[in-house]
C-alpha cells in the first residue's frame, strides 16, 4: 500500500512541530505557557505546520483539539527518560494500529546507532516499517549516534551513517542531527538515497545563528526540519515560524 507522504509535504518540503520532549527531558523544557499541549496545537495550526509530533498520551488526550486543528499528526512510537545512566535504549510504547486509530498519518521511532542495544532497536523498527507500510502510514526514523562505541568516531561521518541506516531500514523520512559542514550534510543526504531527510532543530539557539543554520540545511538538500524548542520556547513562535518557512520555501 502506498504511504500518504505527500500529505506531509508542501511542494516536496516540510516543517514539523516536534513536541515529544516531555518524556525525553522531563518538565525542564516547559514554562507556564508551552507546558500546555493546546498551545502547541494552536501554533501548529496558525503557523501552518505540515504536522505535529506527539507521544500517544498527548494524541489520545488532545484528540479532539488535533482533529479540529486539521494539522496532520505524527505519533512517536517509542521514547525514554533521561533518568537512566547507561547505554541508551528506547523501546516501543505505542502500536502502529493504535497510532492509526488515533488519527496519525505518520509514525516515528528513534534508533540509537552505536548503543549496545542498537541492533534491538533496528529489529523492532524493521517490524514497525512493515506494519506501517501495509496500512499506508508514513514512517519516520529518528537516527542518532549514541553510546560509548562512537566516542572516537567523527560526528560528520556518523551523520552519514545515520542517514544510510534510515534508508536501509526502509524509512520514508529520516531525521538526523546536523554536524560538520554543508558538504558533510550534503553527503549524508546523498547517503539517504530515495528517503527524504529532515534535520532536528535541537535545543534553543540564538535566532540569527539558528536561521543561518536553517539556510545551510536547506542548501545542502534537506527537505526541511522537525523543530520544537526553537519555536515553542520563542517569545513570538509564529513570527519565528514564518522566518523559518521563508527559508525552507524560498
Amino acid at each position: 500500500m502506498k504511504t500518504k507522504i505527500n500529505k506531509l509535504l508542501t511542494k516536496g518540503k516540510a516543517i514539523f512541530l516536534a513536541y515529544d520532549q516531555g518524556i525525553e527531558h522531563g518538565p525542564t523544557d516547559f514554562n507556564d505557557r508551552n507546558v500546555d499541549p493546546s498551545y502547541i496545537i494552536d501554533i501548529a495550526q496558525k503557523g501552518k505546520f505540515n504536522a505535529v509530533v506527539f507521544q500517544k498520551g498527548l494524541a489520545e488526550k488532545y484528540k479532539s483539539e488535533i482533529k479540529k486543528s486539521k494539522v496532520p499528526l505524527i505519533i512517536k512510537l517509542n521514547g525514554k527518560t533521561n533518568l537512566y545512566d547507561g547505554e541508551p535504549i528506547s523501546k516501543q510504547n505505542c502500536s502502529v494500529k493504535y497510532a492509526k486509530e488515533l488519527g496519525a498519518i505518520g509514525v516515528g521511532y528513534t534508533i540509537y546507532i552505536g548503543s549496545k542495544y542498537g541492533n534491538d532497536m533496528l529489529a523492532e523498527f524493521g517490524k514497525i516499517v512493515e506494519e506501517a507500510h501495509r496500512t499506508g502510514l508514513v514512517v519516520i526514523a529518528w537516527v542518532y549516534p549514541r553510546g560509548k562505541a562512537i566516542e572516537k568516531r567523527k560526528k560528520e561521518e556518523l551523520m552519514a551513517y545515520a542517514a544510510r541506516v534510515g534508508l536501509e531500514e526502509g524509512a520514508d523520512i529520516i531525521k538526523i542531527q546536523y554536524y560538520g559542514t554543508k558538504k558533510d550534510l550534503a553527503w549524508a543526504i546523498k547517503s539517504a538515497g530515495k528517503s527524504k531527510v529532515i534535520i532536528s532543530g535541537g535545543s534553543k539557539k540564538d535566532e540569527k545563528i539558528f536561521l543561518k543554520e536553517v539556510k545551510d540545511i536547506m542548501s545542502a538538500g534537506a527537505i526541511g526540519l522537525a523543530i520544537g524548542r526553537n519555536v515553542w520556547q520563542h517569545e513570538k513562535p509564529l513570527e519565528i515560524s514564518k522566518k523559518i518557512k521563508g527559508i525552507i520555501w524560498k
